[in-house]
């Protein structure tokens, strides 16, 4: 019998957001035969505002720890970040315009963070449309209800540059043209210099998980790992 390829993964969600960002990718996996754990990453007791980086990390390191072997970490966004710091852990790594570590984060656009990222008490529909120009309706009306607000000492920690290593396991990125938040030159020159396959996409920086090519994406992904 021919051996199959990865056939479970841990999907990370970037930062404001949750588990439901990854809901088509989830079906598409499914449909392929890959069992998915799409947890959301929470604050600690103390709050969002005492929430840290490493917090997130530790989130990640026990849901790739508690999936059987060989798993796949597929991060998004800052969940991308996450993911790069815990890829020796993983059998495969999927990027999704994902925040860079150091040397590329210095490229970033400069942000300043308050302590608490105000996006679910700052979030309007008519903003959230925006943000999701590939989303239909619905889609943008059921992220509008569950943006969440951030940790602004986890967007400073990421965003300052976090030192990782390039994964020894087989690497995909995930770049869009149209990301404003995350520049696919960024995502595609970490590509060139891991040696990593990547995949060049139209649209904003969350249209690969919520826009209407997102099953497509999703496809394409869960096929470049059950070839792995």
């Amino acid at each position: 019998m021919e051996p199959r390829g990865i056939t479970r993964a841990v999907l990370v969600h970037g930062a404001g957001g949750g588990g439901w960002e990854w809901n088509v990718w989830q079906r598409v996996f499914a449909a392929q035969g890959i069992d998915v754990a799409a947890p959301d990453l929470c604050p600690v007791a103390a709050g969002l505002p005492a929430t840290t980086f490493n917090d997130y990390l530790a989130q990640v390191q026990d849901a790739l720890a508690a999936q059987p072997r060989p798993c796949a970490l597929v991060g998004a966004s800052l969940g991308g970040l996450l993911a790069m710091a815990c890829a020796e852990r993983a059998d495969a790594l999927v990027l999704v315009n994902p925040v860079p570590p150091t040397p590329w984060a210095s490229a970033m656009p400069a942000r300043d963070w308050p302590d608490r990222v105000p996006w679910q008490r700052d979030a309007r529909l008519a903003s959230t449309r925006r943000a999701l120009p590939e989303a239909d309706d619905a889609t943008a009306l059921h992220a509008f209800r569950r943006w969440r607000d951030e940790s602004g000492a986890v967007l400073r920690h990421a965003h300052g540059g976090v030192a990782v290593h390039a994964p020894s396991c087989p690497l995909l990125c995930l770049a869009s043209d149209g990301d404003e938040d995350v520049p696919a030159a960024l995502t595609l020159a970490l590509a060139t210099e891991w040696k990593a396959d990547a995949m060049r996409l139209s649209g904003s920086h969350v249209g690969p998980l919520l826009g209407r090519q997102a099953a497509d994406v999703a496809g394409r992904v869960a096929a470049w790992l059950s070839a792995r």
